[in-house]
């Protein structure tokens, strides 16, 4: 078996009365296929969580189950064990997990401040003024809401036994209600639940106390936590190993994540579901130093940035850690695990980390992941289609979108053609994953080129799509998957000498001075000024929109980090401000206020977006009568855009 490759993943782990097949955990996500109302199970979750079995992972923990509906719940469509009634839907979806061989979980909640969200009013340890601006919508809880929650706990875990869970999950982690005691920041107490580590511990240690008190070592209780609350005021570490030793009389597991869902102070938020703009692994350190401190009182796992089986193996086999918990990298390719341990590494699709998956989390259920479209929608299309008949497919373009149409065409059988115009496959990948921190993009990159090429279709290189061509090959169906092109606006000095794009200042194809001026504030321009400023250079990013507005296409998890970064590299950021003219100088810009002001420059980047070649696809549009559009040439927008075109149309060619 190929599980030598990995030794410490693959091998078994006992956990209280549970048996782990292996070391990975599917960290809890929150994906809104229960019910909108009542959070009853439906076809739509339990296709969901069995696909997660499928990846042959060894726990499964559903996340975000509130204790409570109405004062505990933080997202609409989040699973229920609130009432009786909820026990046949959970015990569906314990016997679809087990089918798997693979254990289940639920990461029990009671929401606290964050049930506001929801127009609820949120139970909460203390009102703090500075973040619960709208105090009508806060309560500080008293202890007959105390002991209900207490209660809530006790018959939410006593339903999931009752369905056949194999384990509950205790969130107590990001600044939900019991966690929030646990915090000086939001602790503000005076009674003796607040002010010193022991009164604040008091009632997660009665919440524990109680779930106990009904699982009875029958089920093991899982407890997470944060080995960094990253805010102001937060407790140290060596305050959370005590509170960690006291709970342990009762945990049998630990999760050890981080940050705190502060949405009024920064990027402390973003840490909880981490992207490509945060390290890789950033709380494994705090969880070998958990391990180090409990021994082998529990079993301690850790999640947060861990995208491959190779980190999770060399967290394993350094000790840091017992379980790796991860969901993106999941979510990326539903049959990781099962790849790994058979030996089939190369075929396992990368995760970018771009949180591409996590951009209607607030809302509608998932909705398909960047490198996997069908992420989200397994209760619409299955694993795998096969075609009706066979057609002859020809594809303009290989990039992102060209690349997986004619990989999902290829496998269901068709005749399929890929023609690309440039000398190689892949678009505009090489400059989107060129920066430093998006190793992720350029595994994705070389994986998706090198799946294309061994797919089964025909690949031409240096082909352009143009009328001729496909009236000489006469296909069924005609894909146009032609990507977009660098959009300059008509500026004066625009194209001057001292402008390069943005594309090519990414790629190191060209050179630039100390000053540098930006022009265009979207993603790119912006990663662009952050890679510069982190080389030393003095860098105005311009831009004619607010900053509302510029940055409400970048993921919310992603943005803070983002801004952080530009501020700590010294990046300056001009919001409402319009491009007159470049010149030799530098570039001359309007404020919203109508002052102008030459801003000095050695090198001009212009970074002003894309535009699809409209003459270009008017001419291939209507010469097949199945004819698509993809990609950036159907709506300018991100790899996942691009990808997710490609699956649907895939999929509706019979």
């Amino acid at each position: 078996m190929a599980r030598n490759h990995f030794p410490h993943i693959y091998r078994p782990i006992q956990v209280g009365s549970m048996t782990m097949k292996n070391r990975i955990q599917f960290s809890p996500i929150v994906s809104n296929h229960a019910g909108v109302e009542d959070g009853r199970v439906g076809r739509e979750l339990l296709e969901f969580v069995s696909t997660q079995a499928q990846t042959g992972c060894g726990l499964v923990t559903i996340g975000s189950t509130p204790v409570n509906f109405n004062e505990g719940r933080d997202f609409y469509s989040c699973l229920s064990a609130t009432c009786d009634q909820d026990v046949p839907g959970l015990g569906l979806l314990a016997d679809e997990v087990h089918r798997w061989d693979c254990n289940l979980s639920a990461e029990l909640i009671h929401a606290g401040q964050w049930a506001a969200l929801n127009g609820k009013e949120a139970w909460v340890p203390s009102v703090v003024e500075k973040y619960h601006r709208a105090p009508r919508r806060y309560k500080e809880i008293g202890r007959s809401e105390m002991l209900s929650v207490i209660d809530d706990y006790v018959a939410a875990a006593r339903r999931c036994m009752e369905a056949g869970f194999d384990m509950i999950m205790a969130h107590f982690a990001h600044g939900n209600l019991v966690s929030a005691f646990l915090s000086t920041l939001w602790n503000q107490r005076g009674d003796a639940y607040g002010g010193s580590p022991q009164n604040r511990w008091r009632f997660p240690l009665e919440v524990l106390e109680a779930l106990y008190s009904v699982t009875r070592g029958r089920i093991p209780i899982e407890m997470r936590v944060v080995g960094d609350e990253r805010i102001p005021g937060g407790t140290d570490i060596s305050e959370r190993i005590a509170f960690l030793r006291e709970a342990s009389r009762w945990v049998d597991m630990l999760c050890v994540s981080t940050g705190t869902l502060m949405y009024t102070d920064g990027e402390c938020f973003s840490y909880n579901m981490p992207g490509y703009y945060t390290d890789p692994g950033l709380n494994v350190a705090h969880t070998a130093a958990f391990k180090e401190a409990l021994g082998d009182k529990l079993a301690v796992s850790v999640v947060g940035g861990i995208s491959t089986l190779e980190e999770a193996e060399a967290i394993l086999a350094a000790g840091k850690a017992d379980i790796v918990a991860m969901a993106k990298a999941l979510m990326a390719d539903d049959r990781m695990v099962v790849k790994g341990e058979r030996g089939q590494e190369e075929d396992i699709t990368p995760c970018m980390r771009c949180m591409y998956c996590l951009r209607n989390v607030g809302g509608a259920h998932l909705r398909g992941c960047a490198v996997n479209p069908r992420l989200g929608w397994e209760y619409r299309y299955p694993r795998f289609l096969p075609m009706r008949r066979k057609k002859k497919i020809l594809i303009a373009g290989g990039g992102p979108g060209g690349m997986e149409a004619a990989r999902i065409l290829a496998e269901r059988g068709h005749e399929v053609i890929l023609c690309e115009k440039t000398g190689a496959l892949g678009g505009r990948l090489p400059e989107a994953s060129s920066l430093w921190l998006k190793e992720g993009f350029r595994r994705y990159f070389e994986f998706a080129v090198r799946k294309t090429l061994s797919c089964g279709a025909e690949v031409r290189l240096n082909t352009p799509v143009t009328p001729e061509l496909v009236r000489l090959e006469n296909p069924d169906t005609l894909i146009l998957a032609l990507g977009a092109g660098e959009f300059r606006p008509p500026i004066p000095g625009v194209n001057g000498p001292n402008v390069a794009s943005v594309a090519d200042v990414d790629r190191g194809l060209r050179s630039v001075g100390q000053r540098v001026v930006v022009c265009g504030g979207g993603l790119s321009g912006s990663e662009c000024a952050m890679a510069l400023g982190r080389e030393g250079k003095t860098v105005t990013v311009v831009d004619i929109l607010p900053e509302e507005e510029l940055h409400k296409s970048i993921s919310e998890f992603n943005l803070p980090i983002l801004l952080k970064r530009l501020r700590d590299n010294g990046v300056e950021m001009r919001y409402e401000t319009s491009v007159l003219e470049i010149g030799e100088k530098g570039v001359l810009v309007r404020a919203a206020d109508g002052t102008e002001e030459l801003l000095e420059a050695d090198t001009v980047i212009a970074a002003f977006g894309i535009r699809a070649d409209r003459a270009e696809l008017e001419a291939l549009q209507d010469l097949v009568p199945e004819t698509y559009v993809i990609g950036d040439a159907h709506k300018v927008g991100v790899i996942g855009d691009a990808t997710g075109d490609a699956y649907r149309v895939c999929l509706q060619i019979e």
